[in-house]
Order: C-alpha cells, then structure tokens, then sequence
C-alpha cells in the first residue's frame, strides 16, 4: 500500500551543469501532473509527463526542476578580434605618423577591457536530456520510497480498525440471535396466554426479520477489504467502493433490528468505517 503523499528530491551534475528534481504528491482523486521546467526543458515536458505516469497511478504530483551551471561553466570571456585588428592598426598609424617609439605587446590589449566581453555559454538543452531524465527517475524513486512508508503506517491503521469490524460483525450475530429468541419466546407464552411475557418482549416489537444475509455480506466486504489494505496494487478505489458497501449494510441492520444493544453496535461499526474512510483518503 502506498500513501498518495510523500516527497522525493534528487540532484546529479555533469562537468558543466547541476540539475535538481523536487517532486511532491499530495491528494486527488485522479492523477494530476504539475510541471515547472526550466524553458530549455519544455520540449520534454509530454516525455517527463508519461515516465510520471508510469510510477504514479493516483495523486496531484508536482515536479520542480532548477538548472545551474557548476561555477567557472556558465560564462566565457571572449576577445573582439575585429575591434582588436583596428585598435593594433590605429596604434601603428599613430606611431608612423608622429614617429613614435615602443613595441605593441600584449600588455597594451590588457588595459582596454573594452576588447573583450563576456558571454553566458548557450544551453544546450537536447543534448542535457539524458540528465534530466535520470534525475527525474532519481527523484521518483526516491517520492516512492517515501509514499511507502507513509503508505505502511496508513495500512498499520487501517488494519487495527478492520479487526475492530471484525469483532463487531460477530457482536451483531449475538445480539440479533438473542432479540429472535426472545421474540419466538414471547409469541409461545403469547399463545399459552402469558400477557407478562408479551409486554416483557414489547421492547423487541420494531424487530423485522432476520439479518444473516446483511451479516453474511459484511462478513464477504471486511474479507475484500482486508485483502485491498494488504495487496501491493493501488487500492485506493476499490477500499472506498467497500466502505460505502459497509456502510449500506450497517444502516440495513439497523433499520431491520433498531433495539438498543443493535444499534449501538451499528453506530459503532459506522464509526468504524467512517475511521477507515479519513486514512483511505490518502491512499493510492
């Protein structure tokens, strides 16, 4: 079982850049993707969409992805060899025409710093995909394993509630077998003509009928139930379609037995499964 919330972060460099990948899952009923990528990147974004689908089935998943260049990368010094070649020929005018003395060196181009510029290094954004495409798989691996772990805790919980059903489901077959014998008690002494033992069984008069077949279907829902919490299969659907069919028999049970002991038990079992349905909402 895992959770639809976690968080997953990677980071991988090469010799020129760093790249880092955060992604956060929260809940949502279905699968919901949300991309920020650095523009270089936009071309890949249906490619990253579907490598997401393929590791999350349910969830509103959000993907940061920054690029930075590793220092000294980002940006080269580059000399004007147009402007120099006209600077050195306007020099050696100069020395002509008024028969100046001295050698042009390199140390002359290094006091005009307007010879030179400095440019950002172009981004070569298809040739970086293979990096982004392993430390977004970094990254899911890594939201995985937290998914999991909270996705261990939810079951852990699930699981002591479902026991809790258990115990109830077998609760509910005593009482309602002891409401049914008091009442066929009741109408024998009726017929011997006991009043007593009519009115003593009045409490019992709302009783309609028979639950087994309502006790007989909880008993087939807590089984699937139990069996969804501890598959490895997303499950998230399938335990809140069980719930509601929980709950449907629980509020049958209690409109066909409303005595007291019964319904105390149906509340009960209600809260149960209303208990399951608050950790469900966070299930894949």
């Amino acid at each position: 079982m895992k959770s639809m919330t976690g968080y997953g972060e990677a980071t991988l460099r090469d010799k020129k850049i760093t790249l880092v990948a955060q992604l956060r899952s929260l809940n949502h009923r279905s699968l919901d993707i949300q991309l920020r990528l650095p523009r270089e990147y936009l071309y890949l974004e249906e490619e990253i969409r579907q490598k997401i689908r393929e590791k999350i089935n349910r969830g509103r998943l959000e993907l940061f992805m920054t690029r930075s260049f590793v220092r000294g990368r980002g940006r080269t010094l580059e000399l004007d060899e147009h402007l120099v070649r006209q600077f050195l020929a306007a020099v050696r005018r100069a020395q002509k025409k008024f028969s100046l003395k001295g050698e042009v060196d390199v140390s002359l181009l290094t006091s005009r710093p307007e010879l030179f510029h400095v440019r950002d290094v172009e981004i070569e954004g298809h040739a970086e995909k293979p990096l982004v495409m392993r430390v977004i798989d970094a990254a899911l691996r890594n939201l995985d394993q937290s998914r999991r772990r909270e996705g261990r805790n939810l079951q852990h919980d699930i699981q002591s509630q479902i026991k809790e059903l258990r115990i109830l489901r077998e609760r509910l077959a005593v009482q309602t077998r002891a409401i049914a014998l008091r009442l066929r008690q009741a109408v024998l002494a009726g017929r011997d003509g006991d009043p007593a033992s009519e009115r003593n069984a009045a409490g019992d008069g709302n009783f309609k009928g028979d639950i087994h077949e309502e006790w007989v279907r909880l008993k087939s829902h807590i089984g699937e139930l139990t069996r969804a919490v501890a598959g490895s299969v997303p499950a998230g659907k399938r335990i809140d379609f069980l719930l509601q069919e929980l709950q449907r028999e629980f509020n049958t049970i209690g409109a066909k037995a409303p005595q007291l002991t019964v319904s105390r038990l149906v509340l009960e079992g209600k809260e149960r499964v209303e208990k399951i349905r608050e950790q469900a909402q966070n299930v894949e």
